[in-house]
């Protein structure tokens, strides 16, 4: 049976924009398989919008919260809230908005 596509939004809370964090999120979810978006948000947060295999998604989340990813995740991450659903549109590859 295969892992079946999930969507991940998750909400990261921290010092996280100008400093690199959205392009190592796309980085981190590409090396899943991933598609979707990290955006900066106006109230400091970045929004990370992933969708794809369940297992890789939640390798990108635990990467987010500060698992042991590699490269180091810039910035300070000081929470990250996740919704769990299922896809809703088709994304073309993982971007930064």
């Amino acid at each position: 049976m295969s892992d079946p596509d999930v969507r991940l939004t998750a909400w990261v809370h921290g010092r996280v924009q100008g400093v690199g964090f959205r392009w190592w999120t796309r980085s981190r979810a590409l090396e899943q398989g991933l598609t979707g978006y990290a955006a900066n948000q106006a109230d400091g947060r970045v929004l990370v919008v992933a969708q794809g295999p369940r297992a890789g998604c939640e390798k990108l989340l635990e990467a987010l919260r500060g698992g042991d990813a590699w490269p180091p995740r810039p910035g300070q991450v000081d929470e990250v809230i996740a919704d769990w659903s299922e896809p809703r549109e088709r994304f073309d590859g993982f971007v930064e908005r």
